[in-house]
């Protein structure tokens, strides 16, 4: 169960809000609870006076004791509420935020007003600011609903479909597909076909290409908290060249592949020349997304092959410690991957001075490189570069 708690100096701002839709169904149903508290409750004197003027000239600020009070009638004694205080200085407000008070279990949000509250009760009480944009409002309560509405989706029951919740913009780091009703053609603009053909796993794919590029085109800041899973026309491999290794140590072997299968990987392929190492890997055969190879240029015919596309096509990445020309930030390699709508191998070269090899040209390979240096201060270890990829990449927000 969530507890919502607003403490505000106008309370029937929240009447209408509270008894509609969704959230009004949540509450009904008793999925969660939101408790108004009205701040004029705990003012001083014979006006109930909660605000005064700013020092130093200005307008009125509310003033610090009144919500001090209100904020400890509202909470039980001994029982701790994460304080949430919508103000144009705070955080902005995103999925990310909305899914840790989900968690919080108990919040309690403190509407300002006028020229905001006094500052000294936000820093001995106020756990998070916020902001819905940037704009002034007049007061908290308007953020306040949005939170509410935003935290309440994620109650399971509250959404109807929890799949609704699951594919909303933000969701899953992506913006939202174009959505269309009847009738299927209106003011000479017709329904995409595809939504009329009934087929669900084309419907789903065309739904997912336009998600990806109203993002790349609109808000492509938002790549950087978004997976790829979903949203690739092939799949996602790593290859990792074992040369240079003088003794194969087939259980860090096995904490890659447990990374890989976790984060959705396609595959892990172990590119291994000599015949130990091969026979090592080959003991591995419990997991199934590992495989040997015995050269880049092979692993990159497998993939083809198995894609089973037309024209497919494989970005090859080069993840290295050197800074080569031609090298790409890893949130514009992102973007790079989404729009050539292929598979990407993401490379990782041999230690100890052995050559690299080079997969041989095709017109169905694309080839960039791209420096992953992470961490300041020194080199990765190869499992550390793995993660990092496989986190950057195919990581949910």
């Amino acid at each position: 169960m969530i507890y919502f708690t607003v403490i505000t100096a106008f309370p029937d701002f929240f009447r209408d809000f509270l008894s509609t839709s969704v959230v009004g169904r949540g509450i009904k149903n008793g999925l969660f609870e939101v408790k108004i508290v009205d701040l004029h409750f705990f003012g001083r004197g014979a006006y109930r006076q909660i605000d005064d003027y700013a020092f130093g000239s200005g307008g009125m600020v509310l003033r610090a004791q009144p919500l001090k009070d209100a904020l400890e009638a509202a909470r039980p004694k001994g029982e701790k509420t994460f304080v949430v205080y919508p103000t144009p200085q705070g955080a902005l407000l995103t999925q990310e935020i909305v899914e840790s008070l989900f968690h919080q279990g108990d919040v309690t949000i403190v509407c300002g007003h006028y020229e905001g509250i006094d500052e000294r009760f936000v820093e001995e009480e106020v756990d998070l600011e916020v902001t819905v944009g940037d704009c002034v409002l007049t007061g908290g309560e308007i953020p306040a609903m949005a939170i509410i509405d935003a935290v309440s989706r994620l109650i399971p029951g509250v959404v109807g479909k929890s799949e609704a919740v699951a594919e909303d913009s933000f969701y899953r780091g992506m913006l939202d597909h174009p959505h269309y009703t009847r009738p299927a053609s209106w003011n000479g603009q017709d329904v995409p076909e595809v939504l009329l053909s009934g087929n669900a796993a084309e419907i789903d794919r065309w739904r997912r290409d336009r998600a990806v590029a109203r993002t790349l085109s609109r808000r492509p800041d938002l790549l950087s908290r978004s997976s790829l899973l979903g949203y690739m026309h092939g799949g996602f491999y790593l290859a990792v060249e074992c040369c240079g290794i003088e003794k194969f140590d087939a259980g860090q072997v096995r904490e890659w592949a447990k990374l890989c299968e976790g984060y959705g990987a396609a595959r892990l392929f172990l590119i291994a020349k000599d015949r130990e190492n091969r026979e090592a890997i080959e003991d591995l055969r419990d997991f199934d997304k590992v495989k040997w190879m015995p050269s880049l240029s092979r692993t990159v015919d497998w993939i083809v092959k198995k894609e089973k596309k037309k024209e497919s096509r494989v970005l090859l990445v080069k993840v290295s410690d050197d800074v080569r020309n031609g090298a790409r930030h890893w949130l514009e390699l992102k973007r790079f991957i989404l729009e050539r709508r292929g598979s990407a191998l993401f490379y990782f070269p041999g230690g100890n001075g052995c050559e690299e090899e080079e997969a041989k040209e095709e017109k169905n390979v694309d080839c960039c490189s791209v420096s992953m240096i992470p961490l300041q201060g020194g080199k990765l270890s190869p499992f550390g570069k793995l993660s990092a990829v496989l986190d950057r990449f195919l990581g949910s927000k």
